[in-house]
């Protein structure tokens, strides 16, 4: 045979292997990543969860925490124990992965159960290719030398439990396709229950439908239940709660000076929610800042074109369940019936610093547009002159006040409604007395619980004291719609100080982790588009940049 020949035969054949074996190679190959396709973390959450914070890029996000003006001022949220260990540890953990973690290992969830507590969460981590042993090592180079680690089967599953440096014990369940741990043993047991009987949250018709349109290009991602949220302080004895409505997630952006949550609310039924109240409106164009105090730490404002929907929302509220005689239900009836004749499409209420350094109680007023000034001032006096003496009832406090610190509030006509909840119902403000002092100022309405709040309003209106053009005002605004029904900001700093009774309309969530909010300025907004709700939270770190 010729040399040239068999050389060409030599080549042919080489080929061939080559490309068989390329071929083989990519078949295993490709067998073992799908073998490796990342686990459903969601299989896991008990459907009890009421909250779970979801990321694919766990690392970065721990970076960018970091990054934020309040960590680095030290003023950090401790909502979640979990994942302050996880912070703290990261870059430990990094020194033993070189080339980054895997991209099963940066997804992670954590889910919050009730009762609502910074222990009483689970972290979820998937892990790839060789995570399994990286974690169990991490794990107990990092336990207590103390106590020997525990092991417990439930189910048929192996339970670990570890003692931490600071007394406490974790709880693990992991595998070598995913970790679930916990503080609380009994979490992670009903997270074996939700995995093993398939009924996680995934399975729930609510969440599936929800998660199926999840936008995956964001950094993390918040899904709450917000059935029912409890309001205001600990110490309130109303302790007051809020049914806004079903599932809402948010999407989490960070910069230096906020956090941002845009969200959108799924699911609607016909109870008399907030969110649906919020449906029925008309939204509500442009921020009141002329018309609020240059003093004022919390505003809301509320469309109120269907005042029907709104107030049957407002009348369920704890603050405004409380016995009340006829007399003041009939009372109730005649103010309502009254706005709806004659207030116009929104409502604004604002708490503000009083001139009278002496008086530690915020003024407050409640701010309607009115239709026709002349009539709706003539049916009111109409009103005071025809409604019943109530019998038994409390002295009527001081009419007016010392004008000498407010004398351009001088030459309007305060009024005293007969006692009534009106105000209470759309402010969440329980004055025992239930006395109400309105004014008609600038084809407004003013409501107050007391005479000088009305005063020292009208004072600060008159002499140009407000809010348009305040660097922290503009600043907290230029993140929001300019069209929306509902929208709410306040200087949580100023908010922690007040009485219970002057902050029923703030989540309570807020007050516990007062520690860390108190250094922000917080906006939520409602926006509704063909009855879709889009609620929204800002974050608005105050930090040296406005210190007073």
């Amino acid at each position: 045979m010729k040399l040239r020949l068999i050389i060409r035969i030599a080549m042919i054949v080489s080929i061939v292997l080559l490309c068989t074996g390329f071929g083989v190679y990519s078949f295993f190959r490709l067998n073992e990543v799908e073998s490796q396709k990342d686990f459903n973390l969601y299989t896991l959450v008990p459907q009890s969860a009421i909250a779970v914070l979801e990321t694919d890029r766990m690392a970065e996000l721990v970076d960018d925490i970091n990054q934020l003006s309040c960590s680095k001022d030290n003023h950090f949220l401790y909502a979640s124990e979990l994942f302050v260990y996880l912070k703290n540890y990261l870059h430990t953990l990094l020194e033993d992965t070189p080339h980054g973690l895997s991209k099963q290992m940066n997804k992670m969830l954590i889910s919050f159960h009730e009762p609502d507590t910074p222990l009483n969460q689970v972290l979820y981590c998937s892990l790839g290719s060789g995570d399994y042993e990286l974690v169990e090592s991490f794990i107990r180079k990092y336990c207590s030398s103390s106590f020997p680690s525990k092991f417990f089967d439930y189910r048929g599953e192996e339970i670990s439990i570890y003692p931490m440096p600071d007394g406490r014990f974790l709880s693990a369940y992991f595998t070598s396709d995913f970790l679930a741990i916990s503080f609380q043993k009994r979490l992670i047991e009903q997270v074996i229950e939700a995995r093993l009987s398939k009924k996680s949250l995934i399975n729930m018709p609510s969440f599936k439908l929800m998660h199926a349109g999840k936008n995956a290009n964001v950094e993390a991602t918040v899904y709450v239940r917000i059935k029912s949220v409890e309001m205001g302080k600990n110490t309130d004895g109303i302790r007051s709660q809020t049914y806004l409505g079903s599932w809402a997630e948010f999407d989490l952006k960070l910069n230096e000076n906020a956090i941002y949550c845009s969200g959108i609310s799924h699911g609607s039924d016909t109870t008399h929610t907030f969110i649906n109240a919020l449906r029925r409106q008309q939204p509500v164009e442009g921020f009141p800042g002329e018309r609020l105090p240059l003093s004022t730490f919390f505003y809301d404002c509320w469309a109120i074109s269907d005042m029907d929907a709104m107030c049957s929302f407002t009348a369920e509220q704890e603050y405004a369940k409380a016995t009340y005689s006829d007399y003041i239900k009939e009372r109730d009836e005649e103010w309502m019936d009254f706005l709806k004749m004659y207030a116009g499409d929104q409502v604004i209420s604002c708490l503000f610093q009083s001139k009278d350094t002496v008086n530690e109680i915020p003024c407050a007023v409640m701010s309607v547009p009115v239709k026709n000034v002349l009539q709706a001032e003539r049916r009111l006096q109409s009103l005071l002159y025809t409604s019943p003496k109530e019998v038994d009832a409390p002295p009527v406090p001081q009419a007016y006040p010392d004008y000498h610190l407010y004398p351009k509030a001088k030459g309007y006509r305060y009024y005293i409604l007969p006692r009534n909840t009106l105000l209470t119902q759309l402010t969440g403000i329980t004055e025992s007395a239930l006395y109400t002092y309105v004014c008609f100022y600038r084809g407004h309405l003013l409501m107050a619980p007391d005479v000088v709040s009305l005063t020292a309003y009208i004072d600060a209106m008159e002499n140009e004291e407000v809010l348009d053009d305040i660097p922290l005002y503009e600043e907290g605004i230029g993140s929001l719609s300019p069209t929306y029904s509902f929208v709410m900001m306040v200087d949580m700093e100023k908010m922690v100080e007040q009485p219970e009774t002057y902050v029923r309309l703030i989540p309570n969530f807020f007050f516990r982790q007062a520690k860390c909010f108190r250094h922000f300025v917080l906006s939520i907004q409602f926006t509704c588009v063909e009855e879709v709700v889009y609620p929204n939270l800002v974050f608005l770190y105050k930090g040296e940049k406005y210190k007073i």
